[in-house]
């Protein structure tokens, strides 16, 4: 009797073990959850649909048990298309523009992004982008969409980043380029409400801006117009400074003229000073030299200097001549 209960007790705990080996071998399978490279996921009980996002988990097998499954977001790149966006300008003109961004959830933040927005997010992505690009634009006209494209792409990029990205600064600065932007707040003073919608843009590209034919058109006549009032300033320019040059042609001129005469009058000046000084002179030199004449000669008597200085000057004078004709003389002492 003692051996049958013991066979019985044998069969029943050999019975039990089969089972548990064969639910071990049932469960422990279905309590591996796996998650794609690919992947971020939070846990999600199967029974209840109960996301614990206490945890976020990455690509991998993991042991979530047989009630657990995941509640899976994208880890690789989310592509946002902004296909012909109309925004205005700052001289009021439409315009079209076509541009590509390339963002990505964050890991540390996807609770917060979980409980904003669940799964649904990529709209919201979307349309704020949509409204970053159209707040970036405004500051320039239409001209300089096409002089400046790569200023404008970059400063869509930091519009579109900042609205998506938040204005903290990333825990690992060498993540990626822009990851710690100039001015991004640290993150021991970053609040929830500054990490913006919770993604890290780190591409974009700025594909295509249209300018349609009407506005093409207004914003020829406009820079005609432009172009015309810029040649009415130059011509009112040119013949103000042709006014001017005449003005200071006419000046340098008086200058010449009035240089010219007072350079004559100081000429005649020199010349008159110069014929009297010549004449004094002269005339000194003429007295002195009489003086010493008339005391080599022996002449005292003033009628013999006036005779004498009177045949010296006759003699000085070019028509006259000075002749002694003795036969004439001694015919009319004769006589």
């Amino acid at each position: 009797m003692g051996e049958n209960n013991n066979k019985c007790l044998y069969c029943v705990i050999g019975t039990l073990v089969v089972i548990g080996v064969i639910l071990l071998v049932i469960i422990l399978p279905l309590s591996f959850v796996t998650l794609e490279y690919y992947e971020y996921g939070f846990a999600k009980a199967r029974s209840t649909g109960t996301v614990d996002t206490s945890t976020v988990y990455s690509g991998g097998k993991h042991f979530l048990g047989p009630n657990y499954e995941f509640k899976k977001f994208k880890a690789d790149a989310h592509y946002l298309d902004l296909k012909e966006i109309r925004v205005f300008t700052a001289d009021k003109l439409e315009v079209s523009i076509t541009a590509h961004a390339q963002y990505f959830l964050r890991q540390d933040e996807l609770p917060l992004l979980h409980d904003a927005y669940d799964i649904y997010y990529e709209d919201v992505m979307k349309t704020s982008a949509v409204d970053a690009l159209k707040g970036a634009i405004p500051i320039y006209v239409t001209t300089e969409l096409i002089t400046k494209r790569p200023e404008i792409e970059r400063v869509i990029y930091d519009a579109v980043r900042q609205r998506l990205g938040g204005k903290c600064c990333r825990p690992n600065c060498r993540a990626y380029k822009d990851a710690c932007p100039a001015g991004c707040k640290a993150r021991t003073t970053c609040k929830d409400s500054d990490k913006g919608l919770n993604v890290d843009v780190k591409y974009f590209q700025l594909t295509n801006i249209v300018i349609t034919n009407d506005v093409m058109e207004r914003l020829m006549e406009k820079l005609l117009q432009i172009e015309k009032n810029l040649r009415e300033k130059h011509i009112q320019s040119a013949t103000v400074i042709r006014r001017q040059t005449a003005g200071m042609v006419a000046e340098i001129k008086n200058q010449a003229k009035e240089i010219r005469e007072t350079a004559t009058a100081e000429s005649q000046k020199v010349k008159v000073v110069s014929g009297a000084d010549y004449t004094s002179t002269v005339e000194k030199a003429r007295g002195a030299g009489l003086r010493q004449l008339y005391t080599s000669l022996g002449i005292n008597k003033t009628e013999h200097k006036n005779s004498f200085d009177y045949l010296r000057t006759l003699r000085g004078l070019d028509n006259i001549h000075l002749t002694i004709d003795f036969q004439q003389r001694i015919a009319g002492t004769l006589k």
